[in-house]
């Protein structure tokens, strides 16, 4: 309900409401300086491997650094129809609307007020009391720079939110990857173990007849049949396993991928994937999101430090109303009845128990610890890539070594079964060479795998796998 107007001419308040909103400049925010690196100026050096020069792995879409067109289509899918990156994207319009929430604080709130009220008299009469018009409730007058540190707050929060979903894509797209490689590794596997198998289930054959008809001692038919054995058991192993990685493609595509894996699968020595080089520590800052979601938390717990310095100050607030009051209905639009109300009012904390010290200690505390999260963000982006440098290095000579042995067995396993066949050497040495030869092979192929799933971690770790520009179908656009 609106009083006695205070003043007739809406110039003055506006005036007035002008003059105080001017003076909402102020800001107790400190300084924003970013902490330096707590890292070396450089990567560790492993040696050669690895193109040197080239485009920054952020600067690579996932789309040129993977070659196989299949994967290509799963991480597709799974941009588009996984949960988790959908709760991701989910989250960043949370606080997205947070932040409009803060913001909408800086601007005044007009609303629509009608009201009505009837009272007895001291004569015996009723008294009515009508009114209607706008208001502008309780309006803050950001002098001190609480509200707006808050909405810094506010946006900082939204976004490290935006840089949380680039950080779930792109552990999205290496763990699809990483699945689809295991996939690969699991048919080489299988093949390997399926032709062992037949070649012992072969060996034990043979090995019975000879038994049977006295030419071989139980011993050597008990070791042939254990091979085969063994080599049923790993095939059953290597079945269980490559289920298992279907299962997890499954759940991280979002849908059934029986379809996309009933043709033929690529081995695993096609070029699957492209190379990038590492670039400086510096870079990261950058490219990889999950610092940059560090870094814009540590903006917000700065700009939180502003506002609990703020809380300290007056609070000003601003009550306007324009309207009518009449006493009759029929009134309330008369020319005589429109009246205009002001009513400013500040709030200076004096006795709080230690309230808003509290606050200011608890923001503080907060800042110190988004510098630590921060630091150590860098840290374990640098030890990644570390990481990824002596995998890529290493495993390029263990390759190239593995393949050698297994090459080696390959010809002492023909050269066995020929000196056991024209009775130079025994059946267990035969069998020993049978033995070696699964094992080398088996390396082969998991070196391989790691190999190339240390490509993708180095991808990963350098802030590859982020399009700019890509939207998932789950996000909303305002």
């Amino acid at each position: 309900m609106f009083e006695a107007p205070v003043f007739r001419r809406s110039g003055a308040v506006l005036s007035v409401a002008a003059a105080l909103t001017l003076l909402g400049a102020c800001s107790f925010t400190p300084t924003y300086e970013r902490p330096p690196m707590p890292v070396a100026a450089a990567f560790p050096s492993y040696g050669a491997g690895g193109s040197a020069t080239g485009p920054a792995a952020s600067a690579v879409a996932w789309e040129d650094f993977f070659t196989d067109p299949r994967l290509k289509r799963l991480i597709t899918s799974a941009l588009a129809n996984n949960r988790d990156l959908r709760v991701a994207v989910l989250n960043v319009e949370q606080v997205r609307a947070q932040y409009q929430i803060r913001r909408a604080d800086q601007f005044p709130t007009l609303g629509a007020v009608a009201s009505g009220s009837r009272q007895p008299g001291t004569n015996g009469s009723i008294t009515s009391v009508y009114s209607v018009g706008l208001a502008v409730t309780a309006y803050e007058i950001d002098f001190f720079g609480r509200v707006a540190s808050l909405k810094e707050a506010a946006l900082a929060q939204y976004l490290a939110s935006e840089e949380g979903r680039k950080t779930a894509q792109i552990t999205l797209v290496a763990t699809v990857a990483n699945t689809y490689l295991s996939l690969l590794a699991d048919e080489e596997l299988l093949e390997i173990t399926r032709q062992t198998l037949r070649t012992r289930e072969e060996s034990l054959r043979l090995s019975k007849l000879r038994f049977d008809n006295g030419v071989t001692s139980e011993l050597d038919y008990r070791l042939a049949e254990s091979l085969a054995e063994a080599a049923r058991v790993a095939y059953a192993q290597q079945q269980r396993q490559r289920a298992l990685d279907e299962n997890a493609l499954t759940l991280l595509v979002g849908q059934s991928v029986t379809a996309e894996l009933s043709a033929a699968l690529p081995p695993l020595s096609q070029a699957l994937l492209s190379d990038v080089p590492a670039g400086l520590p510096s870079d990261l800052l950058t490219s990889r999101p999950d610092i940059r979601q560090a870094e814009q938390l540590l903006l917000a717990s700065n700009a939180n430090i502003g506002a609990a310095r703020a809380a300290f100050f007056p609070r000003i607030s601003l009550t306007v109303g324009l309207g009518s009051v009449s006493k009759q209905l029929s009134g309330l639009f008369d020319s005589d009845s429109f009246g205009i109300s002001l009513a400013p009012q500040a709030l200076l904390p004096i006795f709080d128990a230690g309230r808003n010290t509290a606050g200011l200690e608890s923001s503080q505390a907060g800042q110190r610890i988004a510098v630590a999260q921060y630091e150590r963000a860098i840290q374990v982006a640098f030890r990644e890539v570390a990481d990824s440098l002596a995998a890529r290095t290493t495993l390029v000579e263990q390759l190239r070594a593995q393949q050698a042995q297994a090459q080696a067995e390959s010809v002492r396993f023909k050269l066995s079964d020929l000196r056991y066949q024209n009775g130079i050497s025994s059946y267990l040495d035969l069998l020993d060479a049978q033995r070696s030869l699964f094992t080398a092979q088996q390396a082969v192929v998991q070196t391989r795998l790691a190999q190339l799933q240390s490509q993708v971690a180095l991808y990963r770790a350098l802030g590859g796998g982020w399009k700019q520009g890509f939207e998932p179908a789950a996000r909303v656009v305002p």
